[in-house]
């Protein structure tokens, strides 16, 4: 423990926005969860929960959480992911090509 006034404060500081910082990350965590669970099951509001999702990210990275480079990373890698994800579904549901090709026959 420090024995200056000057530090002891700022460990107190240090403190309150560690603990302010760690609720913020824990919510990032969070919307971003909800956001890849939602598109891989193919949600409705699948759009609305990456919004909410990306919202979190910037005012994260306004209140100085987290740097704006981490932020526009987090929000490339989060549609990068749900874009995948979404294309997986697509061609889950998409008949196969000889599916197609029989019915175009009869």
């Amino acid at each position: 423990m420090a024995n200056i006034a000057s530090q002891i404060k700022r460990n107190r500081q240090n403190e309150k926005r560690r603990l302010r910082n760690k609720s913020v990350r824990a919510e990032l965590r969070t919307r971003t969860k909800n956001a890849v669970t939602a598109a891989q099951v193919g949600a409705e509001d699948s759009i609305e929960q990456i919004r909410l999702a990306v919202k979190r990210i910037d005012k994260a990275a306004a209140r100085g959480v987290i740097h704006k480079n981490t932020a526009a990373n987090h929000k490339s890698r989060l549609v990068r992911r749900v874009a995948a994800l979404e294309a997986a579904n697509a061609a889950a549901f998409e008949p196969a090509d000889e599916e197609l090709d029989d019915e175009v026959d009869e």
